[in-house]
């Protein structure tokens, strides 16, 4: 039997997400799929370090997120990065055996595929990128193949030096459909405790919850188109907070995104990674406002450019992008009874 390694990292959850999506769908053709963390490959507590330094980053001095990134992308210290990826090359190596291909959907992780692969010690390499713009990190030219989520991102990973690339739709549970009907809404915004009589704006940050997501919510609360919904997803600091400012529909670490996606009208999102996908699956407008830096802006600058996801770009335009974003919602409702029917 064919077996493949994927190879993600615990960094948020967009890594993992894709990687356990492209596990199922392989598993349900027959192919053994075994999963690493790119992490807890790395020599030592280093994986730990890495990923508690990076969420301290998001959450300390996010600008500073901005300023690295764009200092990757100069060649030389996107040299450094990559051998700093290669330090896993050694249990990538373990964890590989005999498998016929290595999928990772991690950049750091590709650079330690990517070694095995230029020394003759690993299998064939695909890079399956997750976010819909493309650093120069996410790309190795010693990958068979480098998949993209858009045509957009694919000529991005061209110019970095992809040698193949092609574009499928971005990785999504079948779990993430739209309702099926008025009904379906009704009993979902019950089970979550939401109202049943407003527009509702489902506010996501991520499984860390970072970013300016307090100043979105009384954006939106000051607006009053849609009442805000907010997952705070690991960040239980920012749920009491939210709490404790009398914000009534709070939520944590949600298991059931998908019933919650079906209960709401639009997401505001800040990011552009897998809840973006998410949703658009789920058949909900999505607008990005107030984004993180780094890779935030730069996802907004392509979905926007793309044509997916407006990028709402100040608190005056908050206000009108909500409501044209509903209004494109119930056409979009509509059109999906009469076709049901």
């Amino acid at each position: 039997m064919k077996r493949v390694v994927i190879v993600s990292a615990r960094v948020g959850a967009g890594h993992d997400g894709a990687a356990r999506e492209l596990a199922r769908r392989l598993e349900g053709r027959g192919i053994g799929v075994g999963r690493v963390d790119f992490l807890d490959l790395l020599p030592g507590r280093l994986g730990r370090a890495l990923c508690g330094a990076y969420h301290r980053q998001l959450q300390v001095a996010p600008r500073s997120w901005d300023w690295l990134l764009g200092a990757l992308g100069s060649p030389v210290p996107a040299a450094a990065a990559r051998r700093f990826g290669a330090l896993a090359a050694p249990g990538l190596a373990e964890a590989v055996g005999d498998a016929q291909l290595v999928l990772s959907t991690y950049p750091l992780a590709t650079h330690a595929a990517a070694r095995l692969r230029a020394r003759g010690l690993g299998p064939a390499l695909v890079v399956y990128l997750t976010d819909p713009s493309v650093h120069r990190l996410c790309v190795s030219p010693w990958a068979d193949l480098t998949v993209a989520p858009n045509e957009i991102a694919a000529g991005q990973a061209r110019a970095f030096g992809a040698v193949r690339t092609m574009v499928t739709r971005p990785l999504v549970a079948p779990g993430f459909r739209p309702a099926a009907g008025a009904a379906e809404r009704a009993r979902l915004r019950l089970a979550h405790g939401l109202p049943a009589d407003r527009a509702l704006a489902l506010v996501v940050s991520g499984s860390w919850g970072v970013g300016e997501v307090e100043r979105t919510v009384a954006d939106l609360v000051t607006d009053g188109t849609a009442e805000p919904v907010v997952v705070c997803g690991r960040n239980d600091a920012l749920r009491r907070r939210l709490e404790r400012a009398g914000l009534r529909h709070v939520f944590g670490w949600v298991d059931t995104m998908a019933d919650l996606m079906r209960a709401c009208d639009v997401v505001v999102q800040n990011a552009g990674g897998l809840t973006t996908s998410e949703a658009l699956a789920t058949g909900l407008p999505v607008l990005t406002y107030r984004c993180l830096p780094g890779h935030g802006r730069a996802n907004a600058a392509v979905l926007d450019q793309d044509g997916a996801v407006p990028w709402v770009r100040s608190s005056g335009e908050l206000g009108a992008a909500v409501r044209a974003a509903l209004a494109a919602g119930r056409v979009e409702r509509l059109v999906s009874v009469e076709v049901a029917g």
